[in-house]
């Protein structure tokens, strides 16, 4: 798995170059798809909910820094993981999405100014702000739907979209109402909320499963997700299962003007809510209300009878949190802010280094192995030469290690008292502990890297398994082992092997079913999965080549822009030709793309080795793969699809609620004007955006064009969508 030579840097996310973003980026969105399996499908997590939600907020972190680099597998772009095969699905009418996280007083001061900058009314810190305090439940999450007041059906959160069915299962569940009380609720209403055991309940529920020799569960939450996926509902029935309501999907009718409004209705209509909470008005810059609930909180957690790992903090007007929308997979208008993750000691017994895809070399800590938060760890990232001067990291060092980053851990100090005399200072190695070959490091980078490029077996092997990887060809049976297997054998050495190896099966190399741990099964599942993977989409399609920089944001934005491959290439290649040129003035004109990410992208292109590769992939003649074109945009809106750039000032929204308004509706925002540009909105100030694009006769607007231009035809659902 990737997460064994993850490699992430504990330094400040303002420290990081764009590479090191890059490459943290790409290790994150790998470290969280597999935890959000283990968590969301296997109900078996390697990770506390401290530890796996700073994973999520150092990827956020970065994203918010170098927004160019958001890949399209990012965490913050999805919700949860696909519901199980197996499983009945039901679609979410109204998405059901999950909370940005914080973790300091800074964090939260920041997500208050965030709203006091994208909405007009609110910016200045005399305007007081309601926000609503609510306990962060550490369950599973659950949308009941109801129809004339009747319990119809109940799904997991699944990814967001499609979630998998548990109507009989949760109709065991005491907490959850048959049937609404009083008669005001709308004919439709999907109630959200969470499904959870008490403290008293997973205690109890684990003895009777050492009795029975059963499933002893790790936590509370492990236990309730487990149980209500039970295809058994007799059993689920004798869980001790409870409930909260805290939020709503779809509904047919506008219930409530608030939030705290919205909180007092599902009361009313039956279901218990998450106590103790509070309606807090924000009337100056120290939000010190907000931040005494929290402090309340944590103190009191234990006492609570059931697990919670933060407070929510939501805006409680519900026009403004309409206006406010969404960022990807979570609102603007509300935040969870979790409580810290464990440390702990140990020793660290060797420091090695390993060679990444790019060449380039991290230093890896081999502890002596300590439970950290309920989970043994054996090794922590170095991050690079300069970290490890600059801690002073020895072996033989006693050191603080915290997994709040990454499964594996950062180390955050040493304990110098215990530093053992003989100890000396680490030396970084000087060449490749694979190949051998000269390491170095520029002046400027603060990474090293091997100079061994293809001789390096280290970073061949990384690559082909960069270009079967699931965000890549998806190539099952042909992983991490596999791949280093058939690399040594020298059966595959570049991406065209792959596709060409069941022809040369037999005949090149010894037969695949006589290898050792083969058989005739196992190779016709390859082949087949081979067969499977030829046909690709675009953006996959350029994730695949491991371009430097080129990350699955990118790769999207490439694709997007130039729908086909053909196109793509033969653009790339004369935008190599002259930075005057029209391709390159194009290139060089889609938003995200830096200088040096297109120097990285154009040199790829130009390369006679990748020219090749890429002739026979998807050359002309004989074509081993099929690359997808990308569908024109959909119709839904009249900006559709359109390159959008505003410029100047605007008088009835912030620019940052025009662009989310503008991408909701499937527009392409982007910062700079070029002949590609569809439409420039254009208010006071605008300068000289608005005189180039009237030179290039593009279409300028006004805001209040704009605006009507925009204004939806008709209202949609109406719903939360979030926790």
């Amino acid at each position: 798995m990737a997460r064994d030579r993850t490699s992430l840097y504990e330094r400040a996310v303002a420290a990081l170059t764009e590479e090191e973003a890059v490459s943290e980026l790409r290790e994150l969105a790998e470290l969280l798809a597999y935890h959000d399996q283990k968590y969301y499908e296997a109900d078996d997590p390697e990770l506390t909910d401290a530890e796996y939600d700073a994973l999520r907020n150092r990827n956020n972190a970065i994203e918010a820094r170098f927004p160019e680099l958001v890949r399209s597998d990012s965490p913050s772009q999805k919700v949860g993981v696909e519901p199980a095969a197996t499983a009945k699905k039901v679609s979410h009418r109204v998405a059901m999405l999950s909370l940005a996280n914080a973790f300091t007083t800074n964090d939260i001061e920041e997500w208050v100014e965030s709203l006091r900058n994208f909405l007009i009314e609110l910016r200045s810190p005399d305007v007081p702000i309601d926000v609503v305090c609510e306990l962060k439940i550490d369950g599973m999450s659950c949308s009941l739907r109801y129809e004339q007041g009747r319990l119809i059906s109940a799904a997991t959160r699944g990814n967001g979209q499609v979630g998998e069915d548990i109507t009989e299962n949760v109709k065991t569940i005491a907490d959850i109402p048959q049937v609404l009380a009083g008669t005001d609720w709308p004919e439709v209403l999907e109630v959200r909320g969470e499904i959870y055991m008490t403290d008293q309940g997973f205690l109890q529920l684990n003895e009777q499963q050492k009795n029975v020799g059963g499933k002893v569960f790790a936590n509370p939450r492990n236990a309730a997700a487990g149980s209500v996926r039970l295809l058994d509902s007799t059993i689920v029935r004798e869980r001790p299962l409870h409930f909260f309501a805290y939020t709503w999907g779809e509904v047919s009718d506008a219930f409530a003007n608030t939030q705290w409004e919205a909180r007092n209705k599902f009361k009313q209509w039956g279901f218990l809510l998450n106590e103790p909470s509070r309606l807090v008005t924000i009337t100056d810059a120290s939000l010190k209300d907000l931040f005494d609930y929290y402090e309340e909180v944590e103190q009191t957690r234990s006492s609570l009878g059931f697990s919670i790992d933060g407070t929510v903090l939501k805006l409680n007007r519900l026009d403004l949190q309409s206006r406010l929308g969404f960022v990807s997979r979570s609102p603007r208008w509300a935040v969870a802010w979790k409580f810290p993750p464990e440390k702990a000691k140990t020793v660290v017994e060797n420091i090695e280094c390993q060679v990444g895809r790019s060449g380039k070399v991290t230093p890896v800590a081999h502890l002596k192995p300590i439970n950290v938060g309920g989970v043994i760890v054996q090794r922590a990232t170095l991050h690079n030469a300069d970290e490890i001067e600059r801690k002073d990291v020895r072996i033989g060092d006693t050191v603080v290690v915290q997994r709040a980053g990454d499964v594996i851990p950062q180390i955050v100090s040493i304990v110098r008292e215990l530093r053992p005399e003989q100890s000396s200072p680490y030396r970084f190695p000087s060449h490749c502990p694979v190949c051998d070959s000269l390491i170095i490091r520029e002046a400027d980078e603060a990474d090293s890297y091997c100079t061994g490029g293809l001789v390096c077996s280290a970073q061949a092997i990384e690559r082909l398994r960069h270009f079967a990887s699931r965000n890549a060809f998806d190539i099952e049976g042909f992983g991490e082992k596999n791949v280093e297997l058939f690399y040594r054998k020298s059966v595959v050495r570049t991406p065209v092997d792959i596709f060409t190896l069941e022809e040369r099966n037999g005949r090149d190399f010894p037969s695949l079913s006589d290898w050792a741990g083969w058989g005739d099964i196992s190779a016709s599942k390859l082949f087949e999965s081979i067969k499977r993977s030829r046909s690709i989409s675009l953006d996959r399609f350029i994730y695949s080549l491991g371009i430097h920089q080129v990350g699955q944001a990118t790769a999207h934005a490439l694709a997007k822009h130039y729908k086909s491959v053909g196109r793509w290439r033969q653009s790339l290649e004369d935008a190599s030709v002259s930075a005057e040129s029209e391709a390159y003035e194009e290139l060089v004109s889609i938003h995200g793309l830096g200088a040096s990410m297109v120097d990285d992208i154009l040199g790829f292109i130009a390369e006679p080795h990748n020219k090749e590769i890429l002739n026979k992939l998807i050359g002309d003649k004989d074509p081993l793969v099929t690359v997808l074109d990308i569908a024109p945009a959909s119709a839904s809106s009249a900006v559709s699809g359109k390159t959008v750039v505003f410029t100047g000032s605007l008088e009835s929204m912030g620019r940052s609620e025009a662009k989310a308004q503008a991408e909701a509706l499937g527009a392409n925002v982007v910062g700079s004007i070029s002949k590609k540009t569809d439409l420039v909105i254009a208010g006071p100030g605008a300068g000289s955006k608005e005189k180039k694009a009237r030179e290039l006769g593009l279409t300028v607007l006004t805001e209040e064009q704009w605006l009507d231009m925009i204004k939806p035809k008709s209202e949609g659902k109406i719903g939360t969508g979030a926790q």
